[in-house]
This record gives structure tokens, sequence and C-alpha cells, in this order.
């Protein structure tokens, strides 16, 4: 039987068994009915019952809403969507004011809508399981929690303590969910939440709403208490910062927030259901629904490992390796419980990669995120090392050291004798061929491309690169990898700079070209911000290094001549401009003391004044719209040319890689759904206006003119 199963015990407590048709219970039609048919019920029988369960059949509580239906609102169905929105709350509203008390069992997850029908409960009891999460994360999909969570999240923790948890997303473990004020009380398990429920109704057994109670005062109060106005009056301006006004979501949340503690509870959620509305149609919503429910589901269900295969994870990985990269792939690695072997020329630099762990773990116990036992006991799994032979019985061996074909292709053969039987091994390079690289190792089927981001720690993606002879289990146990480590992984194919460097790459030359230009480096920098980049391509270059820029390209060139192609061509502008600041000044990047920024010990950092003089044309005044533009088309347009030429196969890849390994603005949902929301034919039309303004790095590739004209969106 599925739905929502009614039983009353001998205690005369009834329990709602939420157990819908599939893996999970979701706010979908089917919910409604089963909701409406349940509160009928509920307020038909109330007197012959003392309270309500309300408990799950599922490994999760709710999974939240139905996603497939919130993307097929259109734009035109804002007046019908409001009215089933309207309805679905007036099912909680009259749950909590049933006159009984009701309690809401946790058993699991309790995200999104999930967690909005525990907050119409009187009382939460979740089960303390570290795996479960409670939270209200519809501002990451482009929307507002509708089902009633903004407006109860403010009358019953307050203004300051609920922006958090809606402006951010926020996923908490039941612990943190507690102190959060989210749920009310923790059980070590089923039977003891149950047990924890029934005292909760015997003791309440007129349990009403806290803020339905005349007098109620919301914590920390309303807007006549001049803190709280503050906040409502600051948080606009934090926002516009962290947004650029490019997502519509967090500002409607404020909005919402802010509107609700001036009315009455049903005024307010009306308000909400608005603000809820308005968003559903918008492009930002479709954008970041598409690309971080479904296809980021999609990829971590294994959409780009080879099928058939049986799954493996790694006991004992090695690492070629201990500086920024090596460092921080050892402390995931570690994190994830497995043996680390870091090892490094000498016993003294391989000791100062494990401190970076250790100063990582230190930072999280100090925060009170770990205790001392797990803090030894992932630092007793990394062995740092100088000698070879200490890499025997890996199962992966993966290779951080500088970009150097020679150097790598040493190390390679020197240490693949040491994996065990068919073990893999990896490079962490970013640019240079996983083929040629191969070819140093006797089982080049077992070599594979793993391309970490830095921070390791920080950076989600990994982006896993096959070369010509990669083979399927290679691929899956590297896949499997990347998920034990809980990185999200995308599969290219192999070619000079891959997926995420050569798109990387055109934004730093996009920047160094508009600079050459004599477009003021400020502007540049900040108008790619407003245009949803997380940094500017001058500041962001000068992160990287133009030194560690430099030596790349040289490596690149020379590679060029060994294989007989013209892949350094393709950054002219910044290896140009890159190469002047440091053999005329010395300017090789923040780590080198400055390159177009200083970074005064106790300030903020500045544009080099020399810049001006340099590059500054005060006569120059691109229009703005065109150096955003030129900024994020170019970026496209590289993506569309990997895509023409089988770097990678799946829309998917390019748009999760996008985001989160260049940066790409996340309210687009990646270079490819930016394409699809501005319209192909449109997109087309502002490619040619764009190069016959600023010439041949933006031509139409010919996969976007033939998509144009069958308007074949990219799925």
């Amino acid at each position: 039987m599925t739905g929502f199963i009614y039983e009353k015990n001998e205690q005369d407590i009834v329990t709602i068994t939420m157990d819908m048709e599939g893996p999970v219970n979701t706010m979908n039609e089917k919910y409604m009915e089963l909701m409406a048919e349940t509160i009928e019920r509920l307020e038909s029988e109330k007197d012959s019952f003392k309270g309500v369960i309300i408990a799950s059949a599922k490994k999760t509580f709710f999974a939240g809403g139905d996603l497939n239906n919130l993307l097929a609102i259109n734009k035109g169905d804002e007046e019908e969507f409001f009215k089933a929105n309207e309805i679905n709350k007036q099912y909680l509203r009259r749950l909590e004011k049933l006159g009984k008390p009701v309690v809401a069992a946790i058993n699991g997850a309790a995200l999104g809508g999930g967690c909005e029908i525990c907050l119409a409960c009187n009382y939460r009891v979740a089960i303390n399981d570290p795996k479960s999460q409670i939270g209200m994360p519809e501002v990451s999909l482009g929307l507002l929690p509708g089902a009633g969570g903004v407006v109860r999240t403010v009358r019953m923790l307050g203004l300051q303590n609920a922006l958090p948890l809606l402006l951010e997303g926020k996923r908490l473990k039941p612990e943190r969910a507690l102190k959060a004020g989210l749920i009310d009380e923790l059980a070590d398990d089923a039977n003891d939440m149950i047990e924890k429920a029934v005292k909760y109704i015997n003791a309440n057994p007129e349990a009403v709403q806290p803020f339905d109670v005349d007098g109620y005062k919301i914590p920390g109060g309303d807007l006549k208490n001049p803190n709280v106005l503050q906040v409502a009056m600051i948080a606009p301006s934090m926002l516009l910062k962290k947004t650029k006004d490019l997502m519509p979501a967090p500002k409607k949340i404020l909005s919402v927030a802010v509107e609700s503690l001036r009315v009455d509870v049903d005024t307010a959620l009306r308000i909400e259901s608005r603000g809820f509305t308005s968003l559903i149609t918008s492009d930002v919503a479709k954008n970041m629904i598409t690309t971080f429910f479904f296809q980021l589901n999609e990829l971590n269900a294994g959409g780009s490992r080879p099928k058939e295969i049986e799954k493996t994870k790694v006991k004992k990985v090695g690492i070629l390796g201990a500086g920024m990269m090596g460092q921080g792939i050892a402390y995931v690695s570690a994190k994830a419980g497995i043996e680390v072997i870091l090892k490094d020329i000498s016993m003294e630099a391989a000791e100062i990669g494990k401190d970076y762990s250790r100063k990582i773990c230190d930072k999280l116990v100090s925060k009170k995120r770990m205790d001392g036992a797990k803090k030894d006991a992932l630092l007793n799994l990394i062995k740092p090392v100088e000698k070879d032979e200490e890499l025997e019985g890996c199962d992966l061996i993966i290779e951080a050291v500088f970009e150097n074909i020679e150097l790598k292709k040493k190390l390679f053969k020197d240490t693949e004798k040491y994996l065990t039987k068919n073990g893999v091994y990896g490079s962490n390079t970013s640019t240079l061929p996983i083929t040629e690289l191969s070819k140093a190792v006797s089982k080049p089927e077992n070599f594979i491309g793993l391309h970490f981001f830095s921070p390791v720690e920080k950076m989600p993606l990994l982006e896993i690169i096959t070369s010509h002879k990669t083979n399927a289990q290679t691929l899956a146990k590297s896949f499997d990898y990347a998920q034990q480590i809980k990185k999200v992984p995308i599969v290219v194919n192999d070619s000079r700079g891959f997926f995420t460097s050569r798109v990387f790459g055109t934004f730093i030359d996009e920047g160094c070209k508009l600079l050459k230009e004599g477009v003021d480096p400020v502007l540049i920098d900040k108008l790619a911000r407003m245009a949803g980049m997380p940094v500017g391509p001058l500041e962001i270059h000068d992160e990287v290094s133009q030194e560690l820029s430099k030596k790349v390209a040289a490596t690149n060139r020379d590679l060029d001549k060994m294989i007989g192609q013209e892949f350094s061509d393709i950054h002219l502008s910044s290896v140009e401009v890159g190469n002047r600041m440091i053999d005329e000044f010395g300017r090789g990047g923040r780590a080198y003391g400055g390159g177009y920024y200083e970074y005064p010990e106790n300030g903020k950092k500045y544009i080099w004044p020399k810049l001006y003089e340099l590059y500054h044309n005060p006569e120059v005044n691109l229009p703005h719209q065109d150096i955003k533009d030129r900024i994020l088309f170019r970026q496209v347009i590289e993506s569309l040319k990997c895509y023409e030429e089988g770097v990678f196969e799946s829309v998917i890849n390019g748009n999760i890689g996008s985001i989160m390994g260049i940066g790409f603005p996340p309210h687009t949902g990646g270079v490819f759904q930016f394409i699809n929301t501005y319209g192909l034919n449109n997109f087309v039309k502002r490619v040619r206006e764009l190069s016959d303004k600023y010439g041949s790095d933006f031509e139409v590739p010919q996969i976007l003119l033939d998509r144009a004209e069958k308007e074949e969106l990219f799925v």
C-alpha cells in the first residue's frame, strides 16, 4: 500500500506514515491529494485522538518539491501556480492549527518542502544520524522556500538567525539543526524517536504554534527593534555585493522575510507565495534547476562512468609531489579514509606537505567541526616519504609535480612498478596531453589524467582525462575514486588543455587583450565580476601567477614543436602581457611580490600604478556590455569548439565543468545552458556583432550555426 498511511494505536495517537510511490516522498500532485484527504480526516476525527505523528516509510523523511513539475511552469502560468501553492500552504496551516499536538518524526533527510512540513508541526524529533540533512536549500536552485519556510523560520528563530539558513541554503546535520532551532530534540534510533514524540504529545495536549499565541514576540524583535531594523537596512547592500544583482532568489527571500515582520502570519504566507511564484518562471531558476539538480545528479549517479563495471575503492594512494596540489590531494584522500604515501625529493619537503593537512585539521578542531580523535586518525593515514620503494602496494599513484613533460615521464618510468596489478596511474597535469605522457609507462591502458583544482580541499570538481588507450576499467576506477573523495567528476577526452584549462585560458587572455586595447584595468576586473565571474581576469592571473603562465607557455611551445601543433598560439595576449610584466618589470604575480596589483601587507590590494602608464588609454570608451559579453562569450565560444572537436561528448560535462572548474556564472547554468537561455539565433547574432568589432576570437563555430538553424538546444 502506498500513500499516507493512517494508523491510530491503543494510546489514541495517530501516526501518518508517508509512503508515496517511488523511492522518496515528494511534493507533487499526488501529495496534494493525499495531504487534502489526511487533513480532512484529522479534522473530522480530532476528538478521538490525543495527537499526531508525521513519519516516513522511506529512508529519507521527505525529499521536497517535484522539480520536474516546477521546471514545467512557464511564463503565463503564474496565476494557476500561485493558486495551487496557496492551497498547498493551507493544508500545512490547517495541520499546525489542528488543536492537537503534531510531531514530525524525522528519520532521515528533510530538505526543502520536507523541512517545511516539519516546521508546520508543533514539535520536531530527528534521529541523530550524521548522514541526514535538514534545511531549505531552495536558494541554490534559484528559488525560495515556498511552503511557509521563510515565514515560519523568521517567526520561530528571528530575522537574524533565520536569514543565514535561508540565504545560504544550509543543509545541516541533525546536531547542527538542533542548535540552529530547526528541530527540537534528537533521538538515538527509530524507537527512541517515536517514544520522544509520544512523550511530547502526552505532555502537551493542547499544543499550538508559539506564533499563533496572542502576545507572541519574535526572537530578537520585529522592525521596531533597532538591531533588527539595522539588519534589514544593511542586508540588501551586502546581498548586492555578493550576488551582483544576478541572483533574484536571495533578494526575494530577504524581501519576504522582512515584509513578514510587518503583517500577520496568514498575510505573510501569501506574500511568500507571491515571491515564490515570481521566481519559478525566471530564467535563473530554470538554469539552476537544470544544471545543479538534474544534470549534477546525473553526473553523480555515474553518467560518465562506464556501465557494467563493478565499483571499486582505493585503499592506498601514492602522491608524487608534496607541493600545493599534492598536499591538497593527500588531505582529501586521507579524509576519505584512504592510506596516503606522500612522496617528495626530501623527507623535509614531504613533511611540509603533511603539515598542510595538520593546519586544516587544527582549524576545524578550533571551530569544533572536528574532534581530536578524527584529526589524529586522518593525519595517521598520511605517510611522508622520500624513497620510491615506499609506494609499493599502491592501487593508485597520482603525479602532482611541475608541468615539465620530461620530468613527469621520468617519474612514471621510475614508479610504475610499485603499483598493484591493474593499479591506476594518474597525472594531475592541467595542460599536457595524456596520450603523450602515457608513452612513458608500460601499461598505457591503466594511465589517465586526474586534473584537480586549487585549493583541492575546497574546489568540488575533478576533471578526468582519458588518453587514446585508457581502458574502461581505468576510467571506472578513476570515477569511483573521485566520488570516494567527494569530488564531482567530469570526463573529457585527451586534448591540449583539455576543457577547463583551455577555456580558463581564454578568460585570462580576453582580460589581457582588453588591457592592451587601453581599457582601464580596474574596469576590466569590475565588469567581469558584474557579469558573474567570481574574480576578474587580471586578479586571477595574479593569483595563478604570470611566472607560472610563462613556464607553462614555454612547455607548450616545446610540445608544439615535438608533436607538430600550434596550441600555444591560442592565448597570445596573456602570454605577451605576462612575459612583459616579468621580463621588463620583475612582476610575476602575487606570490612573487606583485603583478597587475600591489599587495600591501596591511591594506587592500590596488592596481600597480605603472600599469596605467603602460597600457591605459583614457580615450578608449568601450560599451560596458561589450566588455562583459567579451569576457563571457569568449569562454562560451571556446567551450563550443571543445564540444565540436570531441573534447567532451556531453553537454552536462561542459555545464558543470564550466561552473565548478572555471567559475562561469552559476546563474547561467553553465556555458551551454547560457546559450539555450540567450536563444541560439540571438547568440549567433551577438557573436557576429562582437566578431565584426573585436576580431576573429569571436568567429561563430559551425556547431552553433548548425544548432541554431535547427533550433536544437544544447541538452
